[in-house]
């Protein structure tokens, strides 16, 4: 007798779906005895997937692992003090709160200024007037402008919080007006 292939698949078919819970089953042992004691044991495998992670933040939203869009602005004000433009005196602003996170070893933090610094129109403000310091200089330092950074790591693990702070050194006399700039930081890992 000559036997279909829809009639083999479809036999294939019933013998895979009763065979599924089998494979699907928990490992399992019975055991029988008389009154003295007797144990049966079972095993259970786990297994736990941790992808690659990591995680940079500057400014608002810096506490949570949440993805944060906003751009915080630092902002140097002489509106009220006048008489300390180009004086060589800093004048700092508050800082900013900053967190990274990583778990593959470890991390470099670069920056990258927009342009060669701040401007206004075609007047320009060198990067090398903005001061960043850190609150953890040892474990989690700021680069400067062009420069990197990469904060202590402890086996594979980068768990880092911060304030950094900014001082405009104000060593020159510039033309009136907003300056403005961006950096751009960047965290790279293995």
């Amino acid at each position: 007798m000559k036997k279909s292939c829809s009639s083999l698949f479809v036999r294939s078919a019933i013998a895979l779906a009763l065979a599924a819970p089998l494979l699907a089953s928990a490992e399992s042992q019975l055991v029988t005895g008389t009154a003295t004691a007797t144990g049966a044991a079972a095993k259970l495998n786990f297994s736990v997937v941790i992808p690659k992670v990591l995680y940079l933040a500057v400014g608002s939203g810096s506490a949570s692992l949440v993805p944060n869009t906003t751009i915080d602005t630092v902002s140097f004000d002489f509106t009220t003090t006048p008489t300390d433009v180009g004086s060589g005196t800093d004048k700092t602003a508050p800082g900013v709160n900053v967190r990274v996170l990583g778990n593959n070893g470890a991390i470099t933090i670069a920056a990258g200024g927009s342009g060669t610094g701040l401007t206004n129109g075609t007047d320009t403000i060198p990067w090398t007037e903005i001061l960043p310091t850190s609150s953890d200089a040892t474990d989690f330092n700021v680069p400067a402008v062009g420069g990197n950074a990469s904060p202590t790591v402890t086996g594979k693990i980068t768990n880092r919080t911060a304030t950094w702070n900014y001082a405009y050194s104000n060593t020159n006399v510039v033309a009136p007006g907003t300056y403005t700039g961006q950096i751009t930081y960047t965290a790279t890992m293995p």
